[in-house]
């Protein structure tokens, strides 16, 4: 018997990308992942990244045990395109950033679904999708920019 694939392979347009199947994803193009239980990483999707450019800074507005609602501006990034606030997607308590942001942004694209998660909650998710709701939520906002071209 051969093992599902850990990841789904997405591909639209000129935009390729992999979804491990082990995380939950959301409309606003982050990741999420239960480390422990009740206790979630949150990090960009490649479409998120993509979209900022490389990231030059990263900052937090909360302090380690805030409470955090989804939707509440957290913080703010800024990638070499943009520059956006930084909302939580989860309900809970903020835990903080990851540490090793401190030392290399870059990590959020070498290894984007391991070492480059951006933030932990306490929590619980709402509204999250799999891999291939996601991949649906791709396709219609690829779609809508190649209508807007």
């Amino acid at each position: 018997m051969t093992a599902p694939p850990a990841d789904l392979h997405y591909k639209r347009s000129r935009f390729a990308t992999r979804l491990p199947w082990d995380r939950l994803y959301t409309a606003s193009h982050f990741w999420i992942r239960e480390d422990e239980p009740g206790r979630w990483r949150v990090g960009l999707t490649k479409f998120a990244a993509r979209m900022l450019g490389d990231i030059v800074d990263l900052e937090f507005e909360l302090a380690d045990g805030d409470p955090v609602g989804v939707g509440q501006t957290i913080g703010s990034l800024e990638g070499f395109k943009a520059r956006t606030e930084l909302y939580a997607v989860l309900h809970g308590t903020f835990r903080g950033g990851n540490p090793a942001l401190a030392l290399a942004l870059d990590v959020l694209d070498t290894d984007r679904y391991g070492a480059g998660w951006l933030y932990e909650v306490e929590g619980t998710p709402d509204g999250a999708l799999d891999a291939q709701g996601y991949a649906a939520v791709l396709d219609a906002t690829i779609d809508k920019m190649r209508d807007h071209l």
